[in-house]
């Protein structure tokens, strides 16, 4: 196996060296990837030799105080913030692509609205969704700056990934998969939730691993409506509450230019709860695929 592969390798490289134009674009591609794989690895080991020196037990007690500017608080935010935001979009999300794709008609202006619609929020920056959250949960339904217009605001902005996510997974499913199911008896409903979703699956938890981590590394959003207060709600403000995740926490402490070794001390944390977080949501999928 491996001479046949060094075979065809070899005779790769010769058919891109006679043809001029092929040989370029394989050039650029290489160059390409090594570029961006240098890229992460110089930002990677920036993060890791700035940060790691700098972790210390104090970062995670409880209390945030002007000695000790513990991130433990922050990251019990973003993991309810996280929460509350995927419970909001998720459902509306998958359900509205499934809509899409197994109940509606592609050529139905209607359905062509809301695809445009979809894709022009999906490009919208960050800080429109913040101002958005600010004048309508914040202000016009008197939310304040709490947890709960922090998650409304990062639902609406994952919402579109999501959807389109989701669209792509199921119409990914080979249509002989929902004949064979409706040759043998089985309903719509049936089918979909028996046959086509499970299928799916992967790409729709692939779309949810991009909203977490967007809300995990968002920051302007929240500045303008979950706030920046370092403490977790509890008791009647937990919903209502001022709060701060680890990316507002991040910007708190580099803007003011007194902790920049918690900083990067914070950013390394981030990054490896991302890491774990596609890493386990990898699996989800592999177990969830050969079901």
């Amino acid at each position: 196996m491996k001479h046949i592969n060094r075979v065809s390798i070899k005779q790769k490289v010769k058919g891109y060296i006679k043809s001029p134009l092929s040989f370029f674009l394989f050039i650029m591609v290489m160059l390409a990837a090594l570029c961006s794989i240098g890229v992460f690895l110089y930002l990677t080991g920036y993060i890791m030799i700035k940060g790691i020196p700098n972790i210390s037990l104090s970062l995670f007690e409880w209390e945030y105080n002007t000695e000790n500017v513990s991130l433990m608080p922050a990251l019990i935010n973003t993991i309810l913030i996280t929460i509350f935001s995927l419970m909001i979009s998720t459902p509306i999300g998958v359900f509205s692509a499934i809509f899409l794709v197994e109940y509606s008609k592609s050529s139905n202006r209607f359905i062509k609205i809301i695809r445009l619609a979809t894709e022009t929020l999906s490009g919208i920056p960050s800080i429109v969704y913040g101002l958005f959250g600010m004048l309508f949960f914040t202000t016009t339904l008197k939310w304040g700056m709490s947890l709960l217009s922090g998650a409304f605001t990062l639902s609406i902005m994952i919402l579109p990934l999501i959807m389109r996510t989701t669209e792509e997974a199921l119409k990914a499913v080979p249509d002989t998969y929902r004949e064979g199911s409706y040759g043998l008896g089985a309903g719509k409903l049936r089918t979909l939730f028996k046959i086509v979703l499970p299928l799916a699956m992967p790409g729709i938890l692939a779309g949810i691993i991009l909203g977490i981590g967007r809300i995990v590394g968002e920051s302007a959003a929240l500045i303008y409506t979950a706030g920046s207060l370092p403490k977790v709600p509890s008791g009647s403000d937990f919903l209502f509450g001022s709060t701060r995740t680890l990316a507002v926490h991040m910007y708190a402490l580099s803007s003011e230019g007194l902790y920049i070794d918690q900083t990067y001390a914070t950013a390394v944390v981030l990054f490896i709860i991302v890491i774990l977080i596609n890493w386990i949501s990898g699996l989800l999928a592999k177990k969830l695929s050969r079901l």
